[in-house]
């Protein structure tokens, strides 16, 4: 198969105006992967698919990624003149890189038996420009992870067929997989609170009067 540097070369050569960049894994997997611009995610998927030489045909796992607000410090060597002398000093400064959320896709082809190539879409911010195109149209494999994706962690896919909750309930009003997310204490909706869940769940809820008789009437030998 061909290496990114080509696969990247080849792509931006046939969809013009794609902006494409080789994003560097330092895992022992060493699984680099391909940043597409989300203006044309969809014809760099469709070319990814067709093209006879990769015939990406087959996504096997679409799943996301949270990236919170981070700070990158870098160090720098810098002259200045430092009592009459000149002198190598260090200096560090910081840059404030804004969160964002990832949908990362893994692609094989069935046909040439090689892969994974894997693409990745980058979303404007964690709030409102959380949205980036679906690829369901080119993967019909994507549909129910990208739900999940959108379930757990609140990517909005545009023009996805069925862009609707898979593991929480509708009423759910969070994203359980981003890394900013407090677990509730109260547990109205636990069908059975039991141990921790129960003692939280008192705080919020405590036991009615009635129920309480009834719990003393049940005890009675």
């Amino acid at each position: 198969m061909e290496s990114l540097d080509e696969i990247k070369s080849r792509v931006e050569a046939a969809v013009p105006g794609a902006k494409i960049e080789i994003v560097q894994n330092g895992s022992p997997s060493q699984q680099h992967s391909l940043l597409i611009d989300n203006e044309h995610a969809i014809a760099i998927a469709r070319f990814l698919r067709v093209d006879p030489a990769l015939c990406l045909d087959f996504c096997s796992n679409v799943t996301g990624v949270d990236w919170l607000d981070r700070v990158l410090k870098k160090t720098t060597k810098v002259k200045k003149i430092v009592d009459g002398q000149e002198k190598e000093v260090t200096e560090t400064t910081e840059e404030k890189i804004p969160g964002y959320l990832e949908s990362v896709y893994h692609l094989y082809s069935m046909t040439h038996k090689h892969g994974p190539v894997i693409i990745r879409m980058r979303t404007s911010d964690r709030a409102d420009g959380n949205h980036l195109p679906s690829l369901t149209s080119i993967w019909r494999s994507a549909e129910f992870q990208e739900r999940e994706i959108f379930d757990l962690y609140g990517i909005r896919f545009e023009s996805h067929p069925d862009l609707r909750r898979i593991l929480m309930w509708d009423e759910f009003e969070d994203y359980p997989m981003r890394k900013d997310y407090r677990e509730p204490d109260d547990y109205e909706w636990e069908p059975t609170p039991h141990d921790e869940v129960l003692e939280k769940a008192k705080v919020h809820y405590p036991p009615r009067p009635e129920l309480d008789g009834a719990e003393r009437i049940t005890a009675q030998p």
